[in-house]
C-alpha cells in the first residue's frame, strides 16, 4: 500500500464582518487552491484559531467589537502566524500602523484579487521551510543564532518567534553581516511595502523597514534605543554586527 505524501495546501483564515466580501475571498482563494475557512469578526476568529492551525490571516481592520488592529496585537504576545490587513484606510499611516501591530502586510480597499494571492504567496514563501537535514546555515550574535535556511532565530537555544516579516529582514541582513545594507535595499529584498509584482515605492518601503528594525531591536536588544547587535549606519543603512 503506498502513502499519499503530497503536502497538504495552505491554510488561510479570513477574518471580515462584510459577509458579501468573505464569502467572495473564500471561493476565490478556494480556486486558487488554498485551503480556506471563514470568521465574521474577531471573537469569531480567535474560536476557529482555537480549534485549527493557520498558515496565514487576511484580516479586515474595520469590525465592530475587536478591530482587527487590536486582534493582530493580541495574536502578536502568542503566535507568529503571518498577518494580511485589509482595510478601506490606505494612507502610510495606516500603513505602518498595521505594521507595528505585527502585521506582515497590508492591502487596501478595493483591491485586485489578484493581488491578494500575490501578497499570500509571497509572505508565505518567507515562512521558515523545514529542516533539510544538512548542517545549517548558521549567523551568531551575543547568545543569538540565526538559521539563515529555515529563517529561525534562537537566544541561548530557544526559539525568539518572529514574523514572517521580521525573519526576511533579519535574514537579509545576516546575509551580509558586518556591512551595511540601504533601507531601500532591504525594502526591495524583503517585499515589506508591496506584494511581488505590484508597484515599487522606495519612500514607504523604507519606512516600513523602519517599523520592522524597531519591532526586531525590540525583540533581540538590550536596550533598543542603544543597539548592539542591530546597528544604524547613519547615512547607509542597517547592519548586523555579527560575532
Amino acid at each position: 500500500m503506498s502513502l499519499d505524501t503530497t503536502p497538504e495546501p495552505p491554510h488561510i483564515l479570513v477574518v471580515d464582518d462584510d459577509k458579501r466580501l468573505r464569502e467572495l475571498l473564500r471561493k476565490y482563494l478556494a480556486d486558487q487552491g488554498f485551503r480556506v475557512t471563514v470568521a465574521a469578526d474577531a471573537a469569531d476568529g480567535r474560536r476557529k484559531l482555537a480549534g485549527l492551525a493557520f498558515d496565514l490571516i487576511v484580516l479586515d481592520i474595520m469590525m465592530p467589537g475587536e478591530n482587527g488592529l487590536e486582534l493582530t496585537r493580541s495574536l502578536r504576545q502568542e503566535s507568529a502566524v503571518p498577518i494580511l490587513l485589509l482595510t478601506a484606510m490606505g494612507e502610510p499611516e495606516d500603513r505602518i500602523a498595521g505594521l507595528e501591530g505585527g502585521a506582515d502586510d497590508y492591502l487596501a480597499k478595493p483591491f485586485e484579487p489578484r493581488e491578494l494571492v500575490l501578497r499570500i504567496r509571497t509572505i508565505l514563501r518567507r515562512v521558515p521551510a523545514p529542516e533539510t537535514g544538512g548542517p545549517p546555515r548558521e549567523v551568531r550574535f551575543g547568545p543569538f543564532a540565526f538559521d539563515l535556511d529555515r529563517r529561525i532565530l534562537r537566544r541561548a537555544g530557544q526559539e525568539v518567534r518572529l514574523t514572517a516579516g521580521e525573519a526576511e529582514l533579519l535574514a537579509a541582513l545576516a546575509a551580509a553581516p558586518g556591512q551595511a545594507v540601504a533601507r531601500e535595499a532591504l525594502g526591495q529584498q524583503t517585499r515589506l511595502n508591496h506584494g511581488e509584482g505590484a508597484p515599487a515605492d522606495p519612500a514607504g518601503g523604507s519606512r516600513m523597514v523602519d517599523v520592522q528594525m524597531t519591532r526586531l531591536r525590540r525583540k533581540i536588544e538590550a536596550d533598543p534605543r542603544f543597539p548592539r547587535h542591530l546597528q544604524t549606519v547613519r547615512g547607509r543603512g542597517y547592519m548586523l554586527q555579527a560575532d
